[in-house]
């Protein structure tokens, strides 16, 4: 049974994945490094900037320098709330989806991204009050693929009156993902997982419950009534 919907957050409600990619891009070459477009999509798509940064010590073998990982992370950061300032562009269909989502079930977010950068561009969609909980990547020690984001956003959830008598699991919520990494986290915290296909390929996201090429394609009767929930 379905019971709750959590969100991960850029490529999913907003068009905010090239910007990121763009600033990714400009982090590594503060430390010399190249990072393609493919790579970004590949391999970082889903990480925080903290699991962004880590990957690119990693990946050009060097071991992580702390203090200059939350000091390019804290960049990112200033670089990114100043071009968000005004908002961003949701992904079509997403507004109406969440709206039609909040009026039947409870809705959280589990995202990678700063809290701050979150409600902002939430509030500027006339989301924010949409969404019973947010959990972040101020809220959490792992980045995606651990599933630590999505269990806190459960936790938070299951916290709520309407669960009182009736425990929330995991099994009766359905993750909203992007990424094939966001999979894998939903998953492991023993969600569904209905993926996006748009910032990677139908066939990069194969390993979801459900795939579809934008929220025009999804339909809450038919994902609540699938036999995948019995």
């Amino acid at each position: 049974m379905l019971r709750a919907l959590i969100f991960d957050f850029d490529g999913v409600l907003v068009d905010s994945e090239p910007l990121i990619f763009e600033l990714t891009k400009k982090m590594a070459a503060k430390e010399g490094w190249k990072l393609t477009k493919e790579e970004y999509y590949r391999d970082y798509l889903a990480l925080d900037d903290r699991g962004i940064v880590g990957r690119l010590y990693r990946s050009h073998g060097r071991k992580v320098d702390a203090a200059r990982r939350d000091a390019l992370v804290a960049w990112k950061a200033r670089e990114y709330e100043e071009l968000i300032r005004d908002g961003l562009p949701p992904l079509a269909g997403a507004v109406e989806f969440v709206r039609k989502a909040a009026a039947k079930y409870p809705l959280a977010i589990a995202s990678g991204s700063l809290r701050s950068e979150i409600e902002r561009l939430l509030r500027c969609l006339g989301l924010r009050e949409a969404f019973r909980a947010i959990v972040s990547a101020d809220d959490c020690e792992q980045s995606k693929p651990a599933p630590e984001v999505y269990l806190k956003a459960l936790g938070r959830l299951a916290e709520l009156e309407v669960f009182v008598g009736a425990p929330l699991e995991a099994g009766q919520c359905l993750a909203i993902e992007d990424a094939p990494l966001g999979i894998v986290a939903a998953h492991a915290a023993g969600m569904k997982c209905l993926a996006l296909a748009q910032s990677c390929p139908v066939g990069e996201l194969r390993h979801a419950d459900w795939v579809i090429r934008s929220f025009a394609e999804a339909d809450l009767v038919s994902l609540a009534s699938d036999e995948r929930w019995r």
